[in-house]
């Protein structure tokens, strides 16, 4: 024998396949959400930056032309 028998080796508890593929699944879940999260958190952060640039800029160039003059209405009561 190579080896002695003992109670550490003698029943090893291996792993069941519905276990390995649970494990397999909830990985990969987990990989997928993960890079989502990191993609969602680059866009919000690229989109922040885009929207402060742009308020920046707006600031800097005030607009000195005036708003066009509303017409008046005209009454709709007939003048006869």
């Amino acid at each position: 024998m190579k080896h002695a028998i003992s109670r550490h080796n003698l029943f090893t508890p291996g792993r069941t396949k519905a276990a390995t593929r649970a494990d397999l699944t909830d990985s990969s879940a987990r990989a997928i959400t993960a890079g989502e999260a990191a993609l969602r958190t680059n866009k919000t952060a690229l989109l922040r930056q885009l929207r402060l640039d742009k308020a920046a800029v707006e600031a800097t160039s005030v607009n000195t032309t005036k708003a066009p003059q509303k017409t008046p209405r005209r009454s709709r009561t007939k003048t006869s």
